[in-house]
Protein backbone atom coordinates (compact mmCIF):
# COMPACT_ATOMS: atom_id res chain seq x y z
CA UNK A 1 0.00 0.00 0.00
CA UNK A 2 0.99 3.34 -0.75
CA UNK A 3 2.69 5.36 1.79
CA UNK A 4 -0.10 8.44 0.85
CA UNK A 5 -2.93 6.00 1.09
CA UNK A 6 -1.47 4.94 4.62
CA UNK A 7 -1.18 8.80 5.50
CA UNK A 8 -4.46 9.42 4.49
CA UNK A 9 -6.50 6.54 6.14
CA UNK A 10 -5.02 7.43 9.77
CA UNK A 11 -6.03 10.67 9.08
CA UNK A 12 -9.83 9.47 8.39
CA UNK A 13 -9.13 7.13 10.97
CA UNK A 14 -8.21 10.44 13.89
CA UNK A 15 -11.00 12.01 12.33
CA UNK A 16 -13.88 8.94 12.77
CA UNK A 17 -12.23 8.55 16.43
CA UNK A 18 -12.49 12.58 17.16
CA UNK A 19 -15.98 12.43 16.01
CA UNK A 20 -17.42 9.49 17.97
CA UNK A 21 -15.40 10.74 21.33
CA UNK A 22 -17.38 14.02 20.66
CA UNK A 23 -20.90 11.86 20.97
CA UNK A 24 -19.73 10.04 23.88
CA UNK A 25 -18.44 13.52 25.51
CA UNK A 26 -22.16 14.71 24.75
CA UNK A 27 -23.82 12.03 25.48
CA UNK A 28 -22.09 11.34 29.25
CA UNK A 29 -22.74 15.30 30.04
CA UNK A 30 -26.78 15.19 28.97
CA UNK A 31 -27.76 13.80 32.17
CA UNK A 32 -26.01 16.71 34.32
CA UNK A 33 -27.50 19.30 32.13
CA UNK A 34 -30.97 17.69 33.42
CA UNK A 35 -30.24 17.43 36.62
CA UNK A 36 -29.39 21.28 36.67
CA UNK A 37 -31.59 22.32 33.92
CA UNK A 38 -32.67 25.73 35.71
CA UNK A 39 -29.27 26.91 36.47
CA UNK A 40 -28.48 30.23 33.88
CA UNK A 41 -24.49 28.96 34.40
CA UNK A 42 -24.81 25.51 33.52
CA UNK A 43 -26.40 26.83 30.09
CA UNK A 44 -23.55 29.10 29.68
CA UNK A 45 -20.84 26.59 30.37
CA UNK A 46 -22.42 24.16 28.38
CA UNK A 47 -22.50 27.15 25.49
CA UNK A 48 -19.17 27.33 25.74
CA UNK A 49 -17.90 23.48 25.61
CA UNK A 50 -20.27 23.98 22.02
CA UNK A 51 -18.41 26.81 20.93
CA UNK A 52 -15.13 25.07 21.74
CA UNK A 53 -16.35 21.99 19.59
CA UNK A 54 -17.18 23.85 16.64
CA UNK A 55 -14.00 26.07 16.79
CA UNK A 56 -11.69 22.73 16.76
CA UNK A 57 -13.84 21.18 13.85
CA UNK A 58 -13.58 24.62 11.49
CA UNK A 59 -10.21 24.40 12.77
CA UNK A 60 -9.52 20.79 10.98
CA UNK A 61 -10.98 22.11 8.20
CA UNK A 62 -8.60 25.23 7.82
CA UNK A 63 -5.45 23.18 8.05
CA UNK A 64 -5.86 20.06 6.14
CA UNK A 65 -7.94 21.27 3.11
CA UNK A 66 -5.09 23.69 2.11
CA UNK A 67 -2.53 21.05 3.11
CA UNK A 68 -3.71 18.41 0.63
CA UNK A 69 -3.95 21.37 -2.07
CA UNK A 70 -0.60 21.03 -3.12
CA UNK A 71 -1.76 17.23 -4.70
CA UNK A 72 -3.49 19.34 -7.25
CA UNK A 73 -1.27 18.53 -10.85
CA UNK A 74 -2.09 21.11 -13.90
CA UNK A 75 -2.48 18.70 -16.63
CA UNK A 76 -3.87 15.75 -15.16
CA UNK A 77 -7.42 14.62 -16.52
CA UNK A 78 -10.72 14.25 -14.77
CA UNK A 79 -9.98 11.01 -12.88
CA UNK A 80 -9.61 11.16 -9.23
CA UNK A 81 -9.34 7.85 -6.75
CA UNK A 82 -8.65 9.59 -3.33
CA UNK A 83 -9.58 7.02 -0.56
CA UNK A 84 -10.74 9.68 1.97
CA UNK A 85 -13.39 12.43 1.43
CA UNK A 86 -14.51 15.10 4.41
CA UNK A 87 -18.13 16.54 3.67
CA UNK A 88 -20.34 19.57 5.49
CA UNK A 89 -23.77 19.32 4.74
CA UNK A 90 -24.94 22.76 3.54
CA UNK A 91 -28.26 22.84 5.26
CA UNK A 92 -27.12 22.31 8.82
CA UNK A 93 -24.37 25.01 7.84
CA UNK A 94 -27.43 27.05 6.92
CA UNK A 95 -29.45 26.71 9.98
CA UNK A 96 -25.99 27.98 11.97
CA UNK A 97 -25.43 24.24 12.94
CA UNK A 98 -21.64 23.41 12.26
CA UNK A 99 -20.70 19.90 11.15
CA UNK A 100 -17.67 18.25 9.60
CA UNK A 101 -17.96 14.69 8.45
CA UNK A 102 -15.44 11.97 7.15
CA UNK A 103 -16.06 9.23 4.37
CA UNK A 104 -13.61 6.49 3.44
CA UNK A 105 -14.09 4.39 0.31
CA UNK A 106 -14.05 0.43 0.79
CA UNK A 107 -13.24 -0.21 -2.98
CA UNK A 108 -14.62 1.82 -5.25
CA UNK A 109 -18.11 1.11 -4.63
CA UNK A 110 -18.60 0.75 -1.16
CA UNK A 111 -17.67 3.60 1.51
CA UNK A 112 -18.38 4.08 5.15
CA UNK A 113 -19.20 7.52 6.81
CA UNK A 114 -19.34 9.46 9.88
CA UNK A 115 -20.68 12.87 10.78
CA UNK A 116 -20.89 15.23 13.97
CA UNK A 117 -23.16 17.67 14.46
CA UNK A 118 -23.24 20.43 16.78
CA UNK A 119 -23.92 24.18 18.05
CA UNK A 120 -25.77 26.12 21.04
CA UNK A 121 -26.83 29.33 19.91
CA UNK A 122 -28.49 31.38 23.35
CA UNK A 123 -29.86 34.54 25.02
CA UNK A 124 -31.18 34.42 28.18
CA UNK A 125 -32.70 37.74 28.10
CA UNK A 126 -34.90 37.05 25.63
CA UNK A 127 -35.17 32.92 25.98
CA UNK A 128 -34.04 31.85 22.94
CA UNK A 129 -31.91 28.44 21.98
CA UNK A 130 -31.28 27.15 19.56
CA UNK A 131 -29.38 23.88 20.49
CA UNK A 132 -28.62 20.53 17.98
CA UNK A 133 -25.65 18.00 18.72
CA UNK A 134 -25.27 14.52 17.61
CA UNK A 135 -24.16 12.04 14.82
CA UNK A 136 -24.68 10.11 11.77
CA UNK A 137 -22.76 6.93 10.61
CA UNK A 138 -23.43 5.10 7.02
CA UNK A 139 -22.76 3.12 4.91
CA UNK A 140 -23.00 3.40 1.22
CA UNK A 141 -23.09 1.73 -2.02
CA UNK A 142 -22.64 3.40 -5.27
CA UNK A 143 -23.23 2.73 -8.63
CA UNK A 144 -22.03 3.84 -12.46
CA UNK A 145 -19.10 3.51 -14.48
CA UNK A 146 -18.26 7.82 -12.76
CA UNK A 147 -17.45 5.55 -9.61
CA UNK A 148 -15.22 3.88 -11.39
CA UNK A 149 -12.96 6.85 -12.65
CA UNK A 150 -13.51 9.33 -9.39
CA UNK A 151 -14.57 8.14 -6.16
CA UNK A 152 -17.82 8.81 -4.11
CA UNK A 153 -19.56 9.94 -7.33
CA UNK A 154 -22.61 8.74 -8.80
CA UNK A 155 -26.37 7.38 -7.77
CA UNK A 156 -25.72 5.89 -4.19
CA UNK A 157 -27.98 3.95 -1.48
CA UNK A 158 -27.24 3.23 1.82
CA UNK A 159 -27.90 2.46 5.19
CA UNK A 160 -27.30 5.05 8.21
CA UNK A 161 -27.94 5.28 12.10
CA UNK A 162 -28.22 8.77 13.64
CA UNK A 163 -28.31 10.15 17.15
CA UNK A 164 -29.31 13.37 18.26
CA UNK A 165 -30.15 15.46 21.11
CA UNK A 166 -32.24 19.18 21.01
CA UNK A 167 -33.21 21.93 23.04
CA UNK A 168 -35.41 24.77 20.75
CA UNK A 169 -37.09 27.86 22.28
CA UNK A 170 -37.74 31.31 20.41
CA UNK A 171 -39.15 33.07 23.46
CA UNK A 172 -42.45 30.64 24.48
CA UNK A 173 -42.82 26.95 25.04
CA UNK A 174 -39.52 25.67 24.11
CA UNK A 175 -38.80 22.02 23.78
CA UNK A 176 -36.08 19.91 24.86
CA UNK A 177 -34.64 16.43 23.93
CA UNK A 178 -35.00 14.53 27.92
CA UNK A 179 -32.19 12.04 26.61
CA UNK A 180 -30.70 11.46 23.25
CA UNK A 181 -32.82 9.82 20.82
CA UNK A 182 -32.03 7.38 18.17
CA UNK A 183 -32.86 6.14 14.89
CA UNK A 184 -31.99 4.74 11.59
CA UNK A 185 -32.59 4.74 7.60
CA UNK A 186 -32.12 4.03 3.93
CA UNK A 187 -31.44 6.28 1.81
CA UNK A 188 -31.13 7.40 -2.10
CA UNK A 189 -28.25 10.28 -3.40
CA UNK A 190 -26.66 11.33 -6.09
CA UNK A 191 -23.37 13.27 -6.29
CA UNK A 192 -21.42 14.71 -9.15
CA UNK A 193 -18.13 16.77 -9.81
CA UNK A 194 -18.24 20.29 -9.30
CA UNK A 195 -14.92 21.17 -9.10
CA UNK A 196 -11.11 19.15 -9.84
CA UNK A 197 -11.48 17.76 -6.12
CA UNK A 198 -15.24 19.42 -5.06
CA UNK A 199 -18.72 17.02 -5.42
CA UNK A 200 -22.12 17.58 -4.68
CA UNK A 201 -24.04 15.21 -3.14
CA UNK A 202 -27.75 15.20 -2.58
CA UNK A 203 -29.33 12.59 -0.29
CA UNK A 204 -32.64 12.02 0.99
CA UNK A 205 -33.26 9.23 3.81
CA UNK A 206 -36.61 8.00 5.15
CA UNK A 207 -36.41 5.68 8.31
CA UNK A 208 -37.46 6.35 12.33
CA UNK A 209 -36.33 8.44 15.56
CA UNK A 210 -37.18 8.00 18.32
CA UNK A 211 -36.77 9.46 22.16
CA UNK A 212 -37.98 11.55 24.54
CA UNK A 213 -38.32 15.32 24.95
CA UNK A 214 -39.50 17.52 27.19
CA UNK A 215 -42.06 20.68 26.89
CA UNK A 216 -40.91 23.99 29.37
CA UNK A 217 -42.06 27.23 29.56
CA UNK A 218 -40.26 30.04 30.83
CA UNK A 219 -41.59 31.45 33.82
CA UNK A 220 -40.38 34.10 36.80
CA UNK A 221 -36.82 33.51 35.73
CA UNK A 222 -37.09 29.99 35.89
CA UNK A 223 -38.06 27.03 33.20
CA UNK A 224 -41.47 25.48 34.04
CA UNK A 225 -41.71 21.75 32.93
CA UNK A 226 -45.09 21.11 31.27
CA UNK A 227 -44.91 17.99 30.11
CA UNK A 228 -42.59 14.81 28.89
CA UNK A 229 -43.67 13.53 25.45
CA UNK A 230 -42.99 10.54 23.54
CA UNK A 231 -41.16 10.96 19.76
CA UNK A 232 -42.17 8.19 17.51
CA UNK A 233 -41.00 9.36 14.03
CA UNK A 234 -41.68 7.46 10.63
CA UNK A 235 -40.38 9.25 7.77
CA UNK A 236 -37.69 11.75 6.40
CA UNK A 237 -35.12 11.26 9.08
CA UNK A 238 -32.38 12.79 6.99
CA UNK A 239 -31.50 15.34 4.22
CA UNK A 240 -28.27 16.16 2.79
CA UNK A 241 -26.78 19.08 0.47
CA UNK A 242 -23.27 18.51 1.25
CA UNK A 243 -20.43 19.82 -0.43
CA UNK A 244 -17.77 16.89 -0.43
CA UNK A 245 -13.53 17.58 -0.73
CA UNK A 246 -11.49 15.06 -2.00
CA UNK A 247 -7.96 14.65 -0.49
CA UNK A 248 -5.04 13.32 -1.26
CA UNK A 249 -3.24 13.42 -4.75
CA UNK A 250 -4.53 11.65 -8.01
CA UNK A 251 -3.30 8.13 -8.35
CA UNK A 252 -4.88 7.83 -12.10
CA UNK A 253 -4.40 9.07 -15.54
CA UNK A 254 -5.81 7.87 -19.00
CA UNK A 255 -3.96 4.62 -20.41
CA UNK A 256 -3.89 2.87 -17.09
CA UNK A 257 -2.46 3.23 -13.56
CA UNK A 258 0.37 4.73 -12.90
Amino acid sequence: MATSTIILLSIAAVLIVIIVALLISSYTSQSDENRRRNNVIVREARRNRELIRSALLMLAIMVILPAYSIGDVKGEDDTFCSPVALRTNLLYDVALIPNLGVEVALGHQWTVGADYVGTWLSSDSRHRYWQCYGGYVSLRRYFGSQVQQRHFTGHHVGVYGLGLTYDVEFGGRGYQAARFGFGGGVEYGWSTRIGRRLNIDLSIGLGFQGGEYKEYVPQDGQYLWCATENLHWWGPTRAEVSLKWLLGANKTKKGGSR
